[in-house]
């Protein structure tokens, strides 16, 4: 974006909310309020009058939903669209179709005035700053021509790959895949599971988000996943060919546990400015797994997962990144790389393909102790 203000198309069907968001995009530099609507018509009257930067959508409106209202502003005038969600688990179902079908990113309201001002104060402001700019056109274009060649392969002959044999599950349970992602992950991770194929490694992820919305999120890709994929919980043990995603608002740890390595979900201060954070789970994996772990930094804001993939570094093991062509947002994989922290760039087309054969490559050990 240029030196001029950002502008802000605000929609939204409660009252209350316009006028919250309007008074905070009102006290905040370099952001502008372009104006208000109070649905999803009159929002599309609105965008080709007022032409905004950004547009903070509701999720749930009378007269037309925020999907169709979505779906309208981007075929007439792609801009970014921060989806504005209720904390509930048919407003993280609606999010996530939001997110497949081009918004950038989305907020999640808490209960009260105070703690939306809050959340709007801080988290929206700058999110609408970092999504500014945003080629939304380029983005839908890469995701179409990635989904028609996805859907042109899934429609070939795939075969099947045996069941890995005692062996090949003890070969593959000492070994550890570490994912961090933010923003633009909810598809880009749609992608590379749909993609995945076992035998595989235990895999863990971080994708931040709130509480709300991980549990939906996590039974999404394993709906299209041949890996069994689940929300985090306390006890559950690292086994090959499973994922565990952090559960939204909480920091994952890993610790060994009668020979096995067991997931422990726990309340903290945010590290990086999140929670969970990419760090806390790339540092524990890194602690317990050594030169047998497998760090992988995709699209994201921020700089979270940057001192996590050090770690597994410095511990031997190798981190990927995801390339700047293929991020939603070139972010927290910037920063990783960057800094040093990041062995091989990929394109999310070759996520799978690159994934897979450099977790074979790690070395193996038998996991020994207890504590």
């Amino acid at each position: 974006m240029s030196s001029r203000n950002i502008r802000v198309l605000v929609v939204d069907d409660s009252p209350l909310v316009r006028e919250i968001i309007s008074d905070v995009i009102k006290e905040s530099p370099g952001i502008e309020l372009a104006g208000t609507a109070c649905d999803g018509r009159q929002a599309l009257v609105q965008l080709e009058r007022l032409k905004p930067d950004v547009i903070t959508l509701d999720v749930q409106m009378p007269n037309m939903d925020g999907l169709a209202t979505l779906d309208a502003i981007l075929a007439t005038n792609p801009v970014p669209v921060v989806m504005v969600s209720s904390l509930t688990q048919l407003g993280a179902n609606t999010t996530l179709d939001a997110l497949d079908r081009g918004a950038v990113d989305y907020v999640a309201k808490p209960e009260g005035a105070a703690g939306i001002e809050a959340m709007f104060r801080g988290e929206l402001m700058r999110k609408i700053r970092m999504m500014a700019g945003t080629d939304v056109r380029r983005m839908l274009q890469i995701r179409k021509e990635r989904a028609e060649k996805t859907n042109a392969l899934r429609r070939q002959p795939v075969e099947i790959a045996p069941p890995a044999t005692t062996c090949d599950a003890a070969d593959l349970a000492d070994k550890c895949i570490a994912i961090g992602i933010s923003t633009g992950g909810p598809p880009a991770l749609s992608t590379l599971f749909g993609d995945l194929r076992p035998p595989l490694p235990p895999i863990v992820v971080v994708q931040h988000m709130p509480p709300a919305f991980t549990k939906p999120f996590a039974w999404r890709l394993n709906s299209i996943s041949q890996l069994s994929i689940k929300e985090a919980e306390t006890g559950d043990v690292l086994k090959p060919n499973q994922v565990f995603v952090a559960p939204g608002g909480q920091h994952l740890n890993l610790r060994k546990k009668m020979g096995q390595v067991v997931i422990e979900v726990r309340d903290g201060e945010p590290v990086s400015g999140h929670r969970p954070s990419v760090d806390v789970m790339m540092a524990c994996a890194a602690e317990i797994f050594g030169d047998r772990c497998l760090g992988v930094v995709m699209t994201g804001m921020g700089r979270d997962g940057s001192d996590g993939c050090g770690a597994i570094r410095s511990r031997g093991g190798y981190v990927l990144g995801q390339d700047e062509a293929s991020s939603d947002v070139y972010g927290m994989n910037k920063v990783a790389f960057v800094e040093g922290n990041v062995d091989r760039q990929f394109s999310l087309d070759n996520a799978a393909a690159t994934i897979t054969a450099q977790s074979k490559k790690l070395r193996s050990a038998t996991l020994v102790g207890a504590t």
